[in-house]
């Protein structure tokens, strides 16, 4: 929703937006996005991943945009704060 609204607001023709949503526990160690200090620990962690996959033709440059509006959505900012979510568009 987040997207569309931002796709909206620029008057982006984005197309169809799709997110896919997987989760996992992981072991802290195995942890990409996660810091030093969060991989030393022995625990799991929730990890999510996030695919955005956006039909039509789109630059690098709104890409990266698209990801960094993402990481804005109000879902995304609650479950990070507990979590480590990965992004990839699509």
């Amino acid at each position: 929703m987040t997207l569309r609204l931002y796709a909206g607001h620029k008057q982006l023709k984005l197309g169809r937006i799709a997110v896919d949503v997987s989760h996992a526990k992981i072991h802290a160690r195995d942890c990409e996005e996660c810091t030093e200090l969060e991989r030393s620990g022995s625990g799991r962690i929730d990890r999510f991943e996030r695919v955005i996959s956006i039909d039509g033709e789109v630059s690098e440059e709104l890409r990266e945009k698209i990801g960094e509006i993402a990481g804005k959505c109000p879902v995304h900012r609650t479950l990070e704060a507990v979590t480590k979510i990965k992004t990839v568009v699509k």
